[in-house]
């Protein structure tokens, strides 16, 4: 992306120009920072500054790339448009192949990030970038990645070893990326998000040796 320096040698980027000196345009106050806030969000659709994507790439290292149907998420260039400061848990009440299936279905009308199965087999199949439409809430969609495990909430059996460390990893990883706390505020179920219709991950996940694991996991922070 092309920079310009202003008198006192600071860098600034094309980006920031287009988005500062169109909200200049509008006025100042309430206005004027809706405005901005808006063409942040907007800003990777102008002609020229369009985010390069490489087909099959994950976030994710080690995770197996699966897409899901465009109709299930949203073009997005988080966390530069959208903040993310929330990781959401489900359960699929189902399995591993049932998830990927109907995540790639366009009639479903959701998707989560990644799905993780029994063996700890990781699939992603929206980029975090993007907004999967996984927690039945736009706001927590905008804000949250999304991971599925295979597994029913009525059956403690579901939520094996290698399913929770796997998971772990995940979650510590997108964290570390983020610089999101590692805490049961910033990590939630699918219940606890607002308006939701939903129970899981259910009383037999075990929150505590989760966040135990999420937290014990030490990953190097990369640049997103």
């Amino acid at each position: 992306m092309s920079e310009t320096t202003t008198g006192g040698g600071r860098r600034i980027s094309r980006r920031t120009l287009l988005i500062g000196g169109s909200a200049a345009g509008l006025g100042a106050g309430v206005a004027a920072f809706a405005a901005r806030d808006e063409l942040a969000r907007m800003w990777w659709r102008l002609p020229g500054v369009d985010k390069p994507r490489e087909a099959g790439v994950v976030d994710q290292p080690g995770a197996e790339w699966i897409a899901a149907s465009g109709a299930n998420w949203r073009r997005a260039d988080r966390p530069d448009d959208y903040v993310i400061d929330r990781v959401v848990i489900h359960v699929v009440q189902g399995g591993y192949d049932d998830a990927v299936r109907v995540f790639r279905d366009p009639e479903h009308g959701a998707a989560a990030h990644y799905v993780v199965r029994r063996d700890g087999h990781i699939a992603q199949l929206v980029r975090e970038l993007d907004v999967a439409f996984h927690a039945g809430n736009r706001a927590y969609n905008e804000r949250s990645v999304g991971i599925e495990h295979e597994g029913f909430v009525s059956e403690p059996r579901s939520f094996t070893d290698p399913m929770y460390r796997a998971s772990a990893r995940l979650t510590a990883s997108i964290c570390e990326r983020y610089g999101i706390p590692r805490d049961r505020e910033h990590i939630v179920g699918h219940v606890e998000v607002p308006g939701t219709d939903h129970t899981d991950p259910g009383r037999h996940w075990d929150w505590d040796r989760y966040i135990r694991l999420v937290r014990a996991v030490r990953v190097a922070r990369t640049a997103k």
